[in-house]
C-alpha cells in the first residue's frame, strides 16, 4: 500500500537539512531504485523553487510500504529526523487516484 510521509521543519533547521542531506537522498534513492517511490521533495518555505536562506518548511514522500508500522519506522529512521531537521513526522495511508 502507499503512504505518505510529511516531515515538519523545526524552525531553524536550514543548516542541519543541509547537512544530512546527501544521507537523506540516499535513502530515497534505494526506494527509487526497488521500484515502491512515487514521489519525493521539500516545500520551500517562501513562494520559489529556489527559497535561498528562506529554507524549507517540511518534505512531502509518497512511497510503497508492506503496512502503516513498516512507512513509521522508516519515517522514524530518515537522517531529517535523527539530525533534527524535522519537528513533527506525520505518516498516513494514501490511496493515488490521478494520474
Amino acid at each position: 500500500m502507499l503512504y505518505m510521509i510529511l516531515g515538519t521543519d523545526a524552525p531553524g533547521s536550514l543548516d542541519k537539512r543541509l547537512a544530512a542531506r546527501p544521507a537523506h537522498l540516499e535513502r530515497l534513492q534505494a526506494l527509487q531504485a526497488a521500484g515502491r517511490l512515487i514521489l519525493a521533495g521539500p516545500c520551500p518555505a517562501i513562494d520559489s523553487p529556489d527559497p535561498g536562506p528562506a529554507g524549507f518548511s517540511g518534505s512531502l514522500i509518497v512511497a510503497e510500504f508492506d503496512s502503516l508500522e513498516a512507512a513509521q519506522a522508516w519515517a522514524a529512521a530518515d537522517p531529517y529526523v535523527a539530525a533534527g531537521v524535522y519537528a513533527s513526522v506525520t505518516v498516513k495511508p494514501f490511496k493515488k487516484v490521478l494520474p
